[in-house]
Parts: C-alpha cells; structure tokens; sequence
C-alpha cells in the first residue's frame, strides 16, 4: 500500500503541501483556533471568537455560538458533549446537537481551566485561585481554594483525585466518601499546566521557566525534567509503556514512564524533528505508538516512537503556528488549526477500513 503521507524532506522554504491536504478540506473560520478534542468521530474546535465547531465525515462543520469572547478551555465529558471556559466567565455544556447549557457564570473573572472525567461525570473549572468541582447530578459545586491562581487542572485515570496546578507545586484533591482531602506537592517556581501519567502513579507539571517538573505519588520523589528552549506547554501520552510526549523544541520530546523510576537518570526519546521551527503541539495517536507534532511554521509530522523511524508530513508549512490537532476515535480523520483560524479537515485512512499509513 502506498502512503498519502509525504517523507518528512524539509526544502529550505520548509516542507511541501501534501497530499492528504488536497484530500481534505480547509475551512477558514476568521477565529484563533484555542483547542479541540474528539467526541468519537466528530472533532470539536473552540475560538477566540467564543464558537465552537463540530467537524464529522464529509459534511461541512456546524458553528455553535457558546461564549461572548474567546474560549480558554475546553475537555471531552464523553461521547456527546463538550465542557468549556471563557474570558466572559461562563463554564458551559455543549452538547454535539448543538445544546449549549449554562453550569455556571462568574462574573468579570476568566474561566481559565476545565476538566472532567467520563467515568464520574466529575467537572470541574478554575476562576482565579478557586477550582469548583462538579458531582454528576449536584446542581451546585463544591469549591477548593488555592495560594494561587490556578495553571492546570486534571483528574487521574481513576476520577478519585484531581490535580490542580499553582505556584509553588500542585495540590491533589482525593475524594473520599463526602469528603475530599488535599496532599501539598512542593517545588518552587510558577506550575502552569498539569498531568497525570496514565496508571496514576505520577504528576507532571509544565514550569514557567522552560521546565516540566514531576513526583511519583508513592514517595513524592521529585523529577526535574529542563533543557527546553520554550515552554513544554502542549503534553500528551503516547504508547503502551508509556511516554510523555511535549512541544517546546524542534522535535516531539518523549520521556519514558516505563520502569518505577520514570524519566529518572535516563534521556528523552526525540522523533518528528522540524529543522529550525519549534513544535507547539502534541498528540498521540489513539491505540498506536506514534505521535503527531504541530510546528511554528504550520507543518504537522507523524513518527512512530522510534529515533530510527522516519517522519512522515501531514500537512506542510503554512507559515502560521499550530494550536491544535485532534484525531477521530477510529482514526478515520484528522484536524489540524492553527493561530489564524484555519482549520484542516482531512482523511488519514487510505483505503479501506483497516488501511492505515503508518
């Protein structure tokens, strides 16, 4: 089977349209691209324009007015609908019918962060250094304060603990019964975002100064995870053993979380290189050990989790920066967006239902 995927040849002006651009679809929407997840086979992008966009098969996208100013936030609650946060202080429901349902407004504060969690149907969001936690069916939130402002929230895979970052380290919120108790991760310096590995058995944060920083819960040994030229500040688990995948170098830096010391004493495996631009978001792909990267200059490289493996080009350089990439459930599709507002709407299957290009 021949590939529609390019190998990753970077000419001086940068790497070449593609193929599977010309099969896909390019929607200019006028709006900053903020985020975008996948709902099973529909792709949801948030705006700086307070829409939504839902993008499924070979129909053109449905825009769905949410927040009066740009969408900060945005997390999958399931197979149907989508939480968000805006700069109009509203934390909103929007289901993929095109329902938008008011959880909650602050007014003349920024909703900053959101996440939930499908199993618990937990919510939750950040305004300034309070995160209000929603129990599924509770009309009103529980609230936890913070030293302060709040820079990630996430729950671990169980939806028994939510991560919330801050300066100074990061709090974990562990429910029990009615109640919730927090444990103090320390580490000085500015947490502006949070992860959770996925056996919960780590916490990673995104530093202000270039860094990712780490603890394994067990014993809360610390991991200082530095040498970024930018901010780490796109993260996502790629693989079965499994690695931490990061923007914020001029290729996807892949920290290994296999053995029960982590990323300890050992080096980042780095695929996907970009030359000169530096990559600015991450995704794994679902159920296989590769990743996609997203570049200052537009392009968008698949690898598989393998230094010796050869990239392949999604989309080539545009000369805008690309601030999001989802991929469908079955991966049938791809989105690609970017600072302008351009969205890439493209298949990635090349034949028939198993055909897959990497």
């Amino acid at each position: 089977m021949q590939s529609d995927l390019s190998p990753a040849r970077r000419p001086r002006e940068g790497f070449r349209p593609t193929q599977l651009e010309a099969k896909g679809r390019r929607v200019d929407t006028g709006a900053h691209v903020t985020a975008a997840v996948a709902l099973g086979e529909t792709v949801v992008t948030a705006h700086g324009d307070g829409a939504l966009r839902f993008f499924t098969g070979d129909s053109p996208p449905r825009t769905v007015a949410a927040h009066r100013g740009a969408v900060l936030a945005m997390a999958a609650t399931g197979g149907e609908a989508v939480v968000t946060g805006g700069d109009d202080g509203r934390f909103l429901r929007v289901s993929v019918d095109g329902t938008v349902e008011d959880l909650a407004g602050f007014a003349g504060a920024w909703v900053d962060c959101v996440a939930s969690h499908k199993a618990t149907g937990l919510l939750a969001c950040s305004v300034g250094r309070a995160v209000h936690v929603w129990r599924q069916g509770a009309t009103s939130p529980e609230m936890f304060g913070h030293p302060s402002t709040v820079g990630g929230l996430a729950f671990d895979p169980s939806g028994k603990r939510l991560a919330v970052a801050h300066y100074g380290g990061a709090t974990i919120w562990e429910r029990g019964g009615r109640r919730w108790k927090s444990t103090k991760l320390v580490w000085a310096g500015s947490h502006i975002g949070v992860t959770w590995s996925t056996n919960g058995k780590y916490v990673v944060t995104v530093m202000q100064e270039n860094a990712l920083h780490g603890w394994r819960l067990r014993d809360k040994a610390n991991m200082q995870m530095a040498g970024y030229p930018a901010k780490p500040r796109a993260l996502d688990w790629a693989g079965d053993a499994p690695h931490l995948v990061t923007s914020g170098a001029d290729e996807a830096i892949c920290w290994p979380f296999d053995l029960k010391e982590g990323p300890m004493g050992r080096s980042p495996l780095c695929v996907a290189g970009g030359g000169k631009q530096l990559a600015t978001m991450v995704r794994a792909l679902p159920g296989h050990p590769s990743v996609l990267a997203g570049f200052q200059d537009g392009a968008v490289l698949m690898s598989e989790l393998d230094e010796f493996a050869e990239a392949r080009v999604l989309r080539g350089s545009t000369g805008v920066e690309v601030t999001a990439i989802a991929v469908t459930d079955s991966l049938s599709h791809v989105l690609i967006g970017d600072a302008n507002g351009t969205v890439l709407w493209a298949p990635l299957r090349t034949g028939g239902e198993n055909a897959w290009p990497v």
